[in-house]
């Protein structure tokens, strides 16, 4: 299948990096390379570093971005590894980095791939091909209370203590294998009423276990830190989410950066010696527009926010 992914708030992010044409940029989740391509336009003798864990982002990047030879380069890694990565090219500082949360349209509709409930298919999910734990060993290893705990933190489901309890209680009977068996489980843990006015009943659930399989919130919340620190004066950080606990970690991050005092709020002057390392471009997260929605339903839930280094 050809990797298809609608680049969301590409011209937003274009001109909330404030590009220099001689800069350093990293594209942190390269994806299908539709941020990259656009970046790399407004470049002269400048360079871009593409990064992914998905071999099949990988492919389809490197072949979007070869008109624009030793400008590029590729590396199949998770974003975590930044730091490494950028100094291992003998690069102390880059002038923008973007951020593409979440999972990727290619990946939703591959339906080998596990990630969407809209197929039956193994129970997989994962980003990174090369890793060895899956959805299913999610689903038929982790306790009830593990179980209850992902659905409820990362879902933010109502039901997480039933669709928990559901599922070990049929795991028992047999190996839950493949997402037609999980949504099956899931829907006979939720009430009919609320299945017919709160979406598909397994979106919660999915999106959950993914997260959870992906370690998604914890590289987020371990990497933001190391990308701002590494952004030159006046560069700037760029990232999209799509899930309300991302969001929260970034405007709690970039927030912190702009004002890391932690004396109290009665202490005429600061004595933590604690230093702003920038300022928050965007007071409140840019929304896609009307018509991109209306183009890309999938960037219904996107929010920009924006960091400049001083």
């Amino acid at each position: 299948m050809a990797f298809a992914h609608k680049s969301v708030l590409l011209q937003e992010v274009i001109d909330g990096l404030a590009i220099r044409p001689a800069g350093v940029y990293v594209d942190a989740t390269l994806g299908g390379g539709g941020h990259a391509y656009q970046l790399c336009t407004h470049l002269q003798q400048g360079k871009l570093i593409g990064i992914d864990q998905d071999e099949s982002a990988i492919q389809a990047a490197t072949e979007r971005l070869r008109i624009f030879g030793d400008m590029v380069t590729i590396v199949r890694s998770n974003y975590c590894d930044i730091k490494n990565i950028v100094t291992g090219l003998e690069i102390n500082q880059v002038d923008g980095i973007v951020l593409d949360l979440g999972v990727s349209s290619h990946q939703l509709d591959t339906s080998e791939r596990g990630f969407s409930y809209r197929f039956d298919a193994p129970l997989d999910m994962r980003m990174d091909q090369r890793q060895v734990t899956t959805a299913k060993d999610i689903i038929n290893q982790y306790s009830e209370k593990e179980i209850f705990r992902v659905i409820r933190d990362y879902g933010e489901d109502r039901f997480a203590q039933n669709i928990a309890k559901h599922i070990v209680r049929d795991r028992a009977r047999g190996e839950i294998a493949t997402t037609e068996q999980l949504n099956a489980i899931i829907k006979k843990a939720i009430p009919m009423k609320f299945q017919k006015t709160a979406g598909h009943p397994s979106k919660r659930t999915f999106q959950a276990v993914r997260i959870e399989l992906n370690k998604e919130l914890e590289v987020l919340r371990n990497t933001l830190d190391d990308m701002i620190d590494l952004l030159t004066p006046g560069g700037r950080i760029c990232v999209i989410t799509f899930h309300s606990l991302e969001d929260k970690i970034v405007k709690s991050a970039f927030k912190k950066e702009e004002n890391p005092c932690i004396c109290p709020s009665n202490f005429p002057v600061c004595v933590c010696g604690n230093v702003a390392k920038g300022k928050v471009v965007t007071r409140k997260p840019i929304l896609p527009s009307v018509t991109e929605i209306a183009e890309n339903s999938r960037a219904k839930s996107a929010k920009l926010r924006i960091f400049e280094r001083m």
